[in-house]
């Protein structure tokens, strides 16, 4: 199978069931922070590929440099969420969020 029997909605497929899937991690999973921020990544990711596939689909650029974009915004996110779990790990010795029920200065 090469990439010219590939359609927009084989992509735009792909696209919504790893959305569906980051959604469900989220419902599913209220307890681990780290499965929360990688279920977000996930939901990124499927939106980046639905913008790649419609670029190259279309015949234009911007959406592939829309997703240059968003990757390093994600980028920079991961690594500042991943301190603050680190931050909050070393101060109350888990990362539940269940226990992550207050927010003091």
């Amino acid at each position: 199978m090469n990439l010219t029997s590939l359609t927009l909605g084989h992509f735009l497929s792909v696209g919504a069931v790893l959305f569906a899937l980051s959604v469900v991690g989220i419902f599913l999973n209220r307890k681990n922070l780290i499965v929360l921020l990688m279920a977000i990544e996930l939901m990124l990711l499927a939106v980046n590929m639905n913008f790649v596939a419609f670029s190259h689909f279309l015949g234009d650029m911007h959406g592939q440099v829309f997703v240059f974009f968003i990757l390093t915004v994600a980028a920079a996110e991961s690594a500042i969420g991943l301190a603050i779990l680190v931050l909050l790990f070393r101060a109350r010795s888990s990362i539940s969020v269940e226990e992550l029920n207050t927010l003091k200065g």
